[in-house]
């Protein structure tokens, strides 16, 4: 059932198809409400369960995890998985641009 407002702002809902991205790969268009005033997207438990197979499929299940801030001489490290190493090209040695984006977001570009 179609809710007709949305929870955020008040905006009309719409049922559409809608793209669903993870990591910036997109996983395919799946069936949503979606608000036409913030754009606001809404999942069915059904597709949220589609949408974790795909991501299983597509190997980026489980590619957000968390790490501990270590100290290295007087700089900060953070180490970085396998799997992100892998999924990004990231290889011993490698020179990358580390910038902050925002206070809560460090960007790292290959």
């Amino acid at each position: 059932m179609i809710r007709g407002k949305c929870d955020e702002c008040g905006g009309k809902i719409v049922a559409m198809k809608t793209d669903f991205s993870l990591f910036g790969v997109s996983l395919g268009k799946f069936p949503a409400e979606v608000c036409t005033k913030c754009g606001e997207k809404v999942f069915t438990e059904d597709v949220s369960d589609e949408i974790d197979k795909v991501a299983k499929e597509k190997g980026l299940w489980g590619l957000g995890v968390k790490t501990t801030v270590g100290k290295v001489g007087d700089s900060l490290d953070i180490r970085i998985n396998r799997r992100i190493a892998d999924f990004v090209g990231l290889q011993k040695g490698q020179t990358v641009l580390v910038h902050p984006e925002g206070k809560n977001k460090i960007v790292i570009t290959t």
